[in-house]
Order: structure tokens, then C-alpha cells, then sequence
């Protein structure tokens, strides 16, 4: 039994995680702001006595005697991350230095959710951990971006410099159930339009790809991660290698739902990258994790999980 602390505990992707540590027994303690992150994500596990729930912004330092910290405290999604820019990077590189000053003091492993969205808009596809990126440092989405960057060069900095026990992996498109509907990213826009009857928008031609990976996947890969052998630190890609168009997955979503939807098409916002699949070699070798889950499977529980949102409303 390990105390565990989550930042971000109660958005979409800390509450799976939240939920799988807890029902192992480890005593976890969910921070988050409910910036983003929403308390009916973790209404169910208020009931067991090795939870507890905190509201807290990571900008701000607290104090707490853990054994691991999972850091995912941050807007993941464009618009709300670029609500607010300069709170964004002040959440991914200040919270930053306040979970590595914390895991520091009490010698506790730390896990940095870091994001594909570090490779910029690639020159090199599919994208292995190697690949350095190519970001707009300018851009409306370099909050984030750049954010999660410098976050990865303080982990490796502390891990250099004070011998912090790291752990970083890179998060790639991922979705399913506890996903805010009105997040504004593609799986949630097109299920929701499609279960509303109104026009999918897809932006530019469609033909920009991205590789999905289900939730429950990514958490078994994120568990693993953290509890590899010492020293090995990452970065680790963490997502679906298999690739999909927009438009195939509109067409999917469209079919999986039974909607008469229209595909129409809008601008392609700024920075929006055309490619997106990552080389998880390193994955399946060190943690011996790759996704199981195929994407009409994953995309059907989701389906359900926004139905039952809809009916409620």
C-alpha cells in the first residue's frame, strides 16, 4: 500500500487513474482545481476511506508526506487552454517546480504526463521519443505546448542535478468515458454533434491523421510506467500507433451512433498539426504495454457514456 498524490485527480484522465489506484488499496489523494476537472468525475470514491479529495491549485505549494506523486494537473484540451495562456504555462512549469520541490523533499517518485503535442506539428512521422519536435514557440498553442517542453527539461534538471526519481511519458490522443463533452477535442465534438443531429465539423480537408488511444489503455501504460525499474526515466510515448483520418473518424462516429449528421467543413485553426502517431517501441520493450482496445469498441462505451450525459440533461 503506497500514498499516493494525483494531480489533476478529477479530470477526465486523472479519475481513471484515481479509481484504479484507489480499488488497489493505496491510499490517494486527489488534488485538483476543477478548472477543468469536475467532481462528479469522482463522486464514487468518496466512499472508500482511502481517498481524499482536495481542492488546490498547483500554481500554489502544499505540503504532504507521499511515496508517489502522478503530475497531471493541466487544461489539455485548445480552448481551454488557451482561455487562459499564461495560467496554462504558469500551471505546467510552476506546478511543475512545486511537485519536483515536493518529491525532492519527501524522496517520493514522480510522474510528469507530459503530451505528443511536444513533437509541434512533426516533420518526422510516426514520432519516437528521440524526435525533438518542431513547435511554434509564438503560436496560441504554445502555452501548452511550450509548457509541457520546459516541464520535461525540469524533471530531467532535478533528476540531473538533486537525483529525483523520474518517470515522464508522452500522452497521445486519448478518450472515453469522464471526457467533458464540451472540451472542444475531436472525439467529444463529434459524438455530441452526432448524437445532437447537427453538422460534424471537420477542420480543413480531413485528411490531417491522429491515432486514439482508449483510456483504460493508457492507464495500465501510465501504472507501469511508474512502478518500472529505477533509472530507466522515459520520455515514453503512450498511445494507439494505429492511424485515423478526420474524416474516417467522423464516418465511424456517424455509423456507430446511427445519426443522419452532415459532415461539413471549417478553417483549419493555427499550429494544428497534420500528423499524429507515435513509434511505441520503447513501451511495448521496457513496460511490456501496448493498446488493446480497438477503436469501434472504445468508441461504443464512449458513445454510451455521452448518451447517458444527454438523457440526464
Amino acid at each position: 500500500m503506497k500514498r499516493i498524490l494525483v494531480t489533476g485527480g478529477a479530470g477526465f484522465i486523472g479519475s481513471h487513474l484515481c479509481e484504479k489506484l484507489v480499488k488497489e488499496g493505496n491510499e490517494v489523494i486527489c488534488l485538483d482545481n476543477f478548472f477543468t476537472g469536475k467532481k462528479k468525475n469522482v463522486k464514487k470514491l468518496m466512499d472508500y476511506d482511502n481517498f481524499e479529495l482536495i481542492r488546490h491549485d498547483i500554481t500554489k505549494e502544499i505540503y504532504l508526506e507521499i511515496d508517489q506523486i502522478y503530475n497531471l494537473a493541466c487544461p489539455a484540451s485548445p480552448p481551454h487552454y488557451q482561455y487562459n495562456p499564461i495560467k496554462t504555462a504558469k500551471t505546467s512549469v510552476i506546478g511543475a517546480i512545486h511537485m519536483l520541490g515536493l518529491a525532492k523533499r519527501v524522496h517520493a517518485r514522480i510522474l510528469q504526463a507530459s503530451t505528443s503535442e511536444v513533437y509541434g506539428d512533426p516533420e518526422i512521422h510516426p514520432q519516437p521519443e528521440c524526435y525533438r519536435g518542431c513547435v511554434n514557440p509564438i503560436g496560441i498553442r504554445s502555452c501548452y505546448d511550450e509548457g509541457k517542453r520546459m516541464a520535461e527539461t525540469l524533471f530531467f534538471d532535478y533528476h540531473r542535478e538533486h537525483n529525483t526519481d523520474i518517470k515522464v511519458i508522452r500522452i497521445f490522443n486519448t478518450y472515453g468515458p469522464n471526457m467533458d463533452p464540451n472540451d472542444g477535442r475531436v472525439v467529444s465534438n463529434f459524438i455530441m454533434q452526432a448524437l445532437k443531429g447537427e453538422d460534424i465539423t471537420v477542420y480543413g480537408d480531413g485528411s490531417q491523421t491522429r491515432s486514439f488511444c482508449y483510456v483504460d489503455d493508457l492507464i495500465e501504460g501510465m501504472y507501469r510506467m511508474m512502478n518500472s525499474k529505477e533509472g530507466f526515466t522515459g520520455p515514453v510515448n503512450l498511445g494507439n500507433p494505429v492511424e485515423y483520418t478526420m474524416l474516417e473518424l467522423a464516418e465511424k462516429v456517424i455509423q456507430l451512433t446511427g445519426s443522419k449528421s452532415q459532415i461539413i467543413h471549417m478553417p483549419l485553426p493555427s499550429d494544428d498539426p497534420a500528423q499524429r502517431k507515435p513509434v511505441i517501441d520503447l513501451a511495448q520493450k521496457e513496460l511490456g504495454w501496448e493498446p488493446h482496445i480497438m477503436l469501434e469498441d472504445g468508441l461504443q462505451r464512449t458513445i454510451d457514456y455521452f448518451k447517458e450525459i444527454i438523457w440526464k440533461e
